[in-house]
């Protein structure tokens, strides 16, 4: 007996299926070369790692969201999720580490202890029954959601601050494609879990198929540029004579203390030089060696609090003072900066600035305090312990 045909809809839903599963394997390769050829390239080891983790979490993901590996789960599935539920944190910290940001190891520590407490609580909620299931789901998106906006933030806070053009483009598609894509997928899962409808799957896959080869193209094409090495000498200055004039103006404007006004931006500094921004932008970046005009002020400021602290006419100066005569808007951000390029806080150097500059031994210092008490003259008539020596002995 013949079997009966399928129905058309059925047939539809498995070619749609397919191409799902097709679009999601080809963007699972794509993560992978990308992730293996930026592991071994020439970036420091903390972006050639968050970057691989990266991937690596959205390989996983794609993994576990594809159809035809869910008919036939590995052993290994649970890590497999583990490595898909990590990738908001992960995206948190490979924006940090690619716009050159201090990573709050509070934030990040915290971050890692809701992923592994979700992830165990999920897996053992699964394995015995327990309910609680869709709580911790809850709590596990909504804290993906907040690293994948916070993310977000980072890539367009600070922009103008940017001064490479190939990383300052980066930053826009960064949060069109890899933030917003972040929202939507996370918002689907809420609503719909793994398990979304063919048409939206379909979508998603060739979403998350453009982003991918949208950043890998970026990310390998701009190598050494982003992924860079923050430890390589800066480039010896060869300027154009106009360079030279404009570099000139620059040298001026830092004598006459323009660093030190508060809110400073690159754009504000050009409208007062009278020069285009990009020229300037420019100048500092490729013929001075700075990738933020936050650090070439940092450069300017921290060598006048160096000076001043240093000053003993300064030495009852409040550190917050200074900061804030130096443009900077708390005394955080000072205490950061300065620590960076001292390697120590404001105070310590200070101190060793001051006191370091007194040769004077501290015996001589305790015998200055406290002398010793004279000797007694040998002719008192007193002997040693007090008694009177015999006549003639004086």
């Amino acid at each position: 007996m013949d079997a009966l045909p399928r129905p058309r809809h059925k047939r539809g839903m498995d070619r749609l299926s397919l191409i799902d599963t097709i679009l999601r394997m080809l963007a699972i390769g794509q993560l992978l070369l990308i992730a293996i050829v930026i592991g071994r390239g020439g970036a420091p080891r903390s972006i050639r790692v968050a970057t691989a983790l990266l991937l690596f979490g959205v390989a996983s993901y794609l993994t576990i969201a594809t159809p035809a590996f869910r008919l036939h789960p590995s052993p290994f599935w649970a890590l497999i999720e583990l490595f898909a539920q990590s990738v908001p944190l992960m995206l948190w910290v490979f924006a940090h580490l690619l716009f050159e940001r201090p990573i709050d190891r509070r934030v990040a520590i915290a971050g890692l202890i809701l992923l592994v407490g979700c992830w165990t609580g999920l897996f053992c909620a699964r394995l015995f029954g327990w309910d609680g299931r869709w709580t911790i789901s809850i709590v596990q998106r909504g804290t993906s959601l907040l690293f994948a906006g916070h993310a977000i933030m980072i890539a367009l806070s600070e922009r103008g601050d940017d001064l490479i053009e190939k990383r300052r483009r980066l930053r826009v598609g960064f949060v069109v494609v890899v933030g917003a894509l972040a929202f939507i997928v996370i918002a689907l899962e809420m609503i719909f879990g793994y398990r979304v409808g063919s048409y939206l799957a379909v979508g998603q896959a060739c979403a998350i198929l453009i982003a991918t080869s949208a950043m890998g193209v970026a990310l390998l094409q701009s190598d050494p540029d982003l992924l860079f090495d923050p430890d390589r000498p800066a480039p010896v200055p060869s300027l154009s004579p106009a360079e030279h004039v404009l570099n000139a103006r620059v040298t001026e404007a830092m004598a006459g203390a323009v660093h030190r006004e508060p809110g400073l931006t690159i754009g504000g500094l050009a409208e007062r030089l009278g020069v285009p921004e990009h020229r300037l932008r420019s100048l500092i970046n490729q013929r001075l060696g700075y990738r933020n005009f936050s650090a070439f002020l940092n450069h300017h400021r921290i060598a006048d609090a160096k000076v001043w602290l240093a000053d003993p006419a300064k030495v009852d100066l409040p550190v917050l003072t200074l900061a804030m005569d130096l443009g900077y808007g708390s005394l955080a951000p000072f205490n950061r900066a300065f620590r960076e390029d001292a390697g120590q806080s404001p105070s310590e150097y200070r101190r060793a600035a001051i006191i370091g500059e007194r040769k004077m031994p501290i015996d001589s210092e305790i015998d200055r305090a406290f002398p010793a008490p004279r000797s007694r003259p040998a002719n008192d008539g007193l002997t040693t312990d007090g008694t009177a020596l015999p006549d003639g002995a004086a």
